[in-house]
């Protein structure tokens, strides 16, 4: 069982332009498509594609449209009753698959409804093989709370992985030192903000071919008490960094059509090899296949095994003496 908490869920409306999207002009939309999304939502629904046993876990009322959203995808799910109703976030793909999101804050947690939802993520943790946490807090909800569960989840028998951004990913991080979880996946921007560094150096860095300042920035994280890194990179492909070694893998040639869902289809993509045993440089291939087959799908389209071409992304690994400062 591989289990997703998706603490600020959202039915994710996509429209397509067929030219540039221009500030204060009015749009043609060539195409639109809803879909029940949140990022840990999105992680459930590549593996339910790839025929995993995954449950997406959320706060939602019984009667919100999220409900018949995750029916009608085939997503398992376990809810959280909550009193407001699930927000709804809007991407603008243009031709080229620039996307442009507009993100809504979500309906606020109150006290009594984090706690359940704290209690229904440590009683799944007993049965689980991973534990997904990921995505923003929504109101009401402490910037620690992710660190705060992956704290309690360090005796839990299952693996543990986040993907958040801002506050909630430093809060997580400053707790490295007593409580990792067993993977976080930043991006480069995310990543540098974790360790002083430039967003721009990195992704400039990376788009050349040379992995170096990200693999120095994340191993800063490793030495401060982090498991394994996957840093996604967008057309670069990604790194991902542990205790026993670096690799970088270079995606293939793809022609986009949307980001929505690229980056938690990479984390499907990695925990589907982890499930099936794979060793670490495996993982981060499948990674990255699931990241390009979802960036090359319309909307906010997650990718089935057969879209995904595992083979045409190429892994190297990062010997020591390539990455001295």
């Amino acid at each position: 069982m591989i289990v997703t908490v998706t603490p600020n869920p959202s039915i994710d409306r996509t429209v397509s332009l067929g030219a540039t999207l221009t500030r204060g002009a009015v749009h043609r939309v060539t195409s639109a498509t809803s879909e029940p999304g949140g990022k840990g939502v999105n992680v459930a629904r590549a593996l339910a594609l790839a025929g995993l046993d995954a449950i997406a876990v959320l706060p939602t009322s019984d009667d919100d449209p999220m409900v018949a959203a995750l029916r009608a995808a085939g997503v398992a799910f376990r809810s959280v009753p909550v009193g407001g109703v699930v927000r709804t976030n809007l991407a603008i793909t243009e031709a080229d698959g620039t996307t442009t999101k507009l993100n809504e804050p979500g309906a606020p947690l109150d006290a009594d409804a984090l706690d359940a939802l704290t209690r229904a993520v440590l009683a799944h943790a007993e049965t689980a093989s991973w534990i997904v946490l990921s995505g923003s807090l929504p109101p009401g909800v402490p910037d620690e709370w992710y660190a705060d569960v992956v704290a309690r989840l360090a005796s839990a028998p299952c693996h543990v992985a986040v993907d958040t951004s801002e506050r909630p990913l430093d809060a997580l991080a400053a707790g490295f030192g007593t409580a990792a979880p067993d993977l976080i996946k930043p991006n480069a921007e995310e990543l540098a903000g974790l360790v002083g560094a430039s967003p721009e150096e990195l992704e400039s860095a990376a788009a050349q071919g040379d992995p170096a300042p990200v693999i120095l920035a994340a191993n800063q994280l490793i030495e401060r008490g982090a498991k394994t890194i996957l840093v996604t990179l967008g057309a670069a492909g990604a790194v991902l960094v542990d205790p026993t070694g670096s690799w970088m893998a270079a995606p293939p040639p793809i022609t986009p059509r949307s980001t929505v869902g690229a980056g938690d289809s990479s984390l499907a993509g990695y925990v589907r090899a982890a499930v099936g045993g794979a060793e670490p440089p495996r993982r981060l291939q499948m990674a990255v296949a699931y990241g390009s087959a979802a960036a090359a799908l319309p909307g906010s389209a997650l990718p089935a095994p057969s879209q995904v071409d595992l083979d045409a992304v190429r892994v190297y690994a990062i010997t020591p003496a390539a990455i001295r400062p």
